[in-house]
């Protein structure tokens, strides 16, 4: 498999690219337009959408931005990472990852973060691989308004 081509979808057109495979990810996503204006509205936050291309189609998404919190200081924190299931085991989830490394570096942000579902046996692997420790569980509820 060749290398893919990385970039930042910026434009709506170029995030509104990204839709199907980011519904691989995030099935709750009802439509195109909804997932454009989420992405530009995150944007807004410092998100970034970086995208892996393959003859001109998109095979991979890592979302991600900067934050900072008391428990990491200054960090990195990928939100999303979805590779095509057709592309999968050829290393672009890797490159992805190394894409955002780099901003890491690029930024002096000392610290990479994610989190995956306890389920997600085969996600976590390839994270172990890559280099990542598993170092908590995140707590979550519902809050009805």
């Amino acid at each position: 498999m060749s290398k893919p081509i990385l970039r930042h979808a910026d434009s709506a057109g170029e995030i509104a690219q990204c839709y199907a495979l980011m519904r691989e990810l995030r099935p709750h996503l009802r439509s195109e337009v909804e997932f454009v204006e989420r992405v530009q509205r995150q944007r807004s936050a410092g998100y970034f959408l970086l995208t892996a291309a393959l003859d001109d189609r998109i095979v991979g998404l890592a979302g991600y931005r900067a934050q900072e919190n008391l428990i990491y200081g200054h960090f990195i924190y990928v939100d999303d990472l979805v590779v095509d299931p057709d592309a999968r085991r050829g290393g672009i989830g890797a490159q992805l990852l190394d894409g955002v490394v780099e901003e890491c570096r690029r930024q002096a942000v000392p610290t990479l973060v994610l989190d995956t579902a306890i389920g997600n046996s085969l996600g976590q692997r390839f994270y172990f691989r890559y280099g990542m420790l598993a170092r908590g569980l995140r707590f979550s509820m519902p809050v009805t308004l």
